[in-house]
């Protein structure tokens, strides 16, 4: 029983995280727009990370989006999980134009240090 119960969930693990890795083979992108990228209100956050995945907050709804993205050039591809497609430009080093919207690059904020 217990073995069974283990292969059941091993598969269903499975199921979720290959066509993840099965939608982009790379581990890594090669392209130097990963990272947090927000609206100056802070109302639309993306974040690119290097595995070509992106999770994007809307408000104070964290993870409202997620899905893959490819860069070409400065050209950027969304797909998110649901079926949805946009596009974007990075117009320089730390601007992106983003369906009417201008993101810019922000660096994450570290954590608090804990005190013992």
């Amino acid at each position: 029983m217990r073995a069974s119960v283990l292969a059941v969930a091993t598969s269903l693990i499975m199921a979720l995280v290959t066509p993840v890795l099965a939608e982009n083979p790379m581990t890594q992108t090669t392209h130097p727009y990963a990272g947090l990228w927000v609206t100056d209100d802070d109302r639309v956050r993306h974040e690119l990370l290097p595995n070509g995945r992106y999770v994007e907050a809307r408000g104070r709804r964290e993870g409202a989006y997620r899905g893959r993205y490819e860069v070409k050039g400065t050209h950027i591809d969304y797909w998110d999980d649901t079926g949805f497609t946009a596009d974007g430009v990075f117009v320089d080093a730390d601007t992106l134009h983003h369906g009417g919207m201008v993101l810019r690059r922000r660096e994450r904020a570290s954590p608090a240090p804990t005190t013992r």
